[in-house]
């Protein structure tokens, strides 16, 4: 499609005038918005650099790269260069990075980083080392605050996994989102009237603290629990189930992106199915509420 984003590795890529946003960019978040604005080519990393420098250390991912790009194309980039971050690369000087790098493969003439930005060997490039060189123009974006508080990846996976998914989207700009392959799941939801698709979280990214959410699951309204079903001894690890409201299709072996609204309440269990019945007729009722009343974060 014209005016689709491409997504290129550094060693493919053709050298021309170029502005450049640099950084990891997990979430795309309140403050990484602020460094893309305006800028039409991401240059990123894959995968993070923690899974390579301190594999012990690598934090949860809150996204996917399919998932960073789509939202990467939402905001106005056009292209995403990709640095392979290996043993290797961690090598690289600060100036070859910017001599290398910025100057000769990208033919930077601008380039935006944030202010807490490093790069190069033992992290020893910093903006001001940017701002010194005379081939582009650096711009240097302070932190952003959210409610007194520095919006960073850190701060959101902590709101994800805590549950608050109504938080996190205030410093994401937009819900926070998770995608997989809708497995076969014990056929139980079916059985209480509330088919789901059912999606298996990745052990590499942020899933939200067991509960049940009002969600969009591609973008149509759902009830989604997250957990393990404790009114039932399924033996199964987590799940996340979406009961995509007022629609009733097969989506098994389908990809499915799921988006998080709000946090509707904790995962319990119930005395019986009965029991379990009344109060999904609720959650899925506040979810329609929820949904229908749904407008984007300021920022987005």
């Amino acid at each position: 499609m014209a005016g689709e984003i491409v997504t290129v590795d550094l060693d493919r890529v053709e050298p021309r005038d170029r502005s450049v946003a640099i950084g990891t960019f997990d979430g795309v978040h309140l403050g990484h918005r602020d460094v893309i604005e305006g800028f039409e080519t991401v240059l990123t990393f894959e995968p993070h650099p923690l899974e390579v420098l301190k594999p012990e250390a690598a934090p949860k991912l809150l996204m996917p790269f399919e998932v960073k790009r789509d939202v990467l194309e939402g905001i106005g980039v056009r292209e995403i260069v990709v640095i392979p971050f290996d043993r290797e690369f961690t090598r690289t000087t600060p100036e070859e990075f910017i001599e290398k790098i910025l100057v000769e493969r990208l033919g930077a003439r601008s380039v935006s980083v944030g202010q807490n930005f490093r790069f190069g060997a033992k992290a020893a490039g910093t903006p001001e080392m940017l701002a010194e060189r005379e081939e582009f123009e650096t711009r240097v974006v302070p932190l952003v605050e959210v409610d007194g508080e520095t919006v960073s990846s850190t701060r959101i996976r902590a709101l994800v996994a805590s549950g608050e998914v109504g938080a996190a989207m205030d410093c994401l700009g937009s819900p926070f989102m998770m995608q997989g392959t809708v497995v076969e799941g014990d056929g139980r939801g079916r059985e209480l009237g509330f088919p789901t698709a059912n999606l298996v979280p990745d052990a590499r990214l942020a899933t939200p603290g067991h509960g049940v959410y009002a969600a969009f699951a591609d973008g149509r309204p759902a009830a989604v629990n997250v957990g393990v079903r404790p009114t039932f001894d399924s033996g199964r690890g987590v799940l996340v189930e979406a009961h995509l409201i007022d629609a009733d299709e097969d989506l098994y072996g389908q990809d499915l992106r799921v988006a998080f609204v709000e946090r509707l309440r904790g995962e319990k269990a119930y005395p019986g199915a009965e029991e379990l019945i009344d109060q999904m007729e609720i959650d899925v009722e506040d979810a329609r509420r929820v949904c229908a009343s749904f407008q984007r974060p300021s920022g987005a």
